[in-house]
């Protein structure tokens, strides 16, 4: 396998990862203000998240970087047609990490409700724009000769950019709201399930609106059978949330996020940005890619430090497993926001 489709496997690798951990905590932020009656059940819900939000932030700050390393066509492109797209989710991102960090630092509620305020922007909006981004992907730009996006902001508002945006959207959500039946015990865990089981439909429908749409010009049967089975996840999730069993619920979803993520990296082969001008101006694995020596000495440098990633995150969510509820808190307003 050459390394330009290594890397290219690597980074649908790290999108995925992103997708599946920061998918569930933009879920549980995106239903704060849903599910949080009082202040004592927003502080429940933003502590199942509270561990590890960060961490899983690290997944899309080595995808961006690695995608400038492996692929700098490629990011270049990105940057020029998405800046404002890119900058909305930097602001987004900004201003949910600030909340969590300052919620909690006065017992004002007014102060609070602003921070909670904050933490749905920063994490809806970053949940529908990456959607969007890759959806504008799959359906195409205008790349010029120069490998240069010759178009303007509104030609981004395309049906499989906005139905990408919303199937991320829907399914981060509903990964939130089974994650929080899974996390948390008492009233707050049987009204997520509940909650879960009403997203479920519109899931399924929205998504497999979106995963038709992308195999329209670019599909396979590869492609056609993982996005189906990404339906039947969803399907599956739904038959566990019935019965009560989060987790496997839980793992129905995040299969879900799994395959179609797999099934937008399997479309986007070989070409990462199909031009929409003329063919020959594609962006391909190929012609995107840095020098056979930069991709060698990555990937000597993503086999020594992605294992020790793997596990001191698969650390963190051992320690930080167990379930927690409204009598695991103080009732103080001003109370420590996180449980670190």
């Amino acid at each position: 396998m050459e390394l330009t489709t290594v890397w290219f496997v690597v980074l649908a690798f790290l999108w995925t990862g992103y997708f599946f951990l920061e998918g569930f905590d933009f879920g549980v932020g995106a239903l704060l203000p849903v599910l949080g009656r009082d202040d004592t059940e927003r502080r429940v819900l933003i502590n199942t998240v509270g561990p590890v939000w960060d961490g899983n932030e690290v997944w899309v700050v080595a995808a961006v970087g690695a995608t400038f390393a492996a692929f700098p066509e490629w990011y270049a492109t990105l940057l020029s047609a998405f800046y404002l797209p890119m900058l909305l989710i930097l602001v987004a991102l900004i201003l949910r990490a600030l909340a969590f960090e300052y919620r909690g630092k006065r017992v004002e509620e007014a102060w609070q409700r602003r921070w909670d305020r904050c933490i749905v922007f920063g994490s809806v909006v970053p949940a529908f724009t990456w959607g969007f981004v890759f959806g504008n992907l799959l359906g195409g730009l205008p790349i010029d000769a120069d490998r240069e996006f010759a178009g303007h902001l509104t030609d981004l508002f395309t049906l499989a950019g906005l139905l990408g945006g919303a199937t991320t959207l829907t399914l981060f959500v509903l990964h939130g709201a089974v994650f929080v039946a899974l996390k948390t015990h008492g009233e707050i865990r049987h009204r997520a399930r509940a909650l879960a089981g009403r997203i479920l439909l519109g899931a399924v429908v929205v998504s497999g609106a979106g995963l038709v749409v992308a195999q329209l010009d670019r599909g396979d049967p590869v492609t056609w059978a993982t996005g189906a089975l990404a339906l039947v996840a969803l399907l599956g999730a739904a038959a566990a949330n019935a019965r009560g069993c989060e987790g496997w619920a839980f793992l129905g979803t995040g299969a879900a996020i799994v395959l179609a993520t797999a099934t937008l990296f399997t479309l986007l082969f070989p070409a990462v940005v199909p031009s929409t001008l003329a063919a020959a101006n594609d962006l391909t694995t190929t012609n995107a890619a840095a020098t056979p020596y930069t991709l060698t000495i990555m990937s000597w440098a993503a086999l020594a430090f992605t294992p020790l990633v793997l596990l001191y995150q698969s650390w963190t969510y051992w320690v930080f497993r167990k379930r927690i509820g409204v009598r695991d808190l103080p009732p103080s307003a001003g109370a420590a926001l996180l449980s670190r």
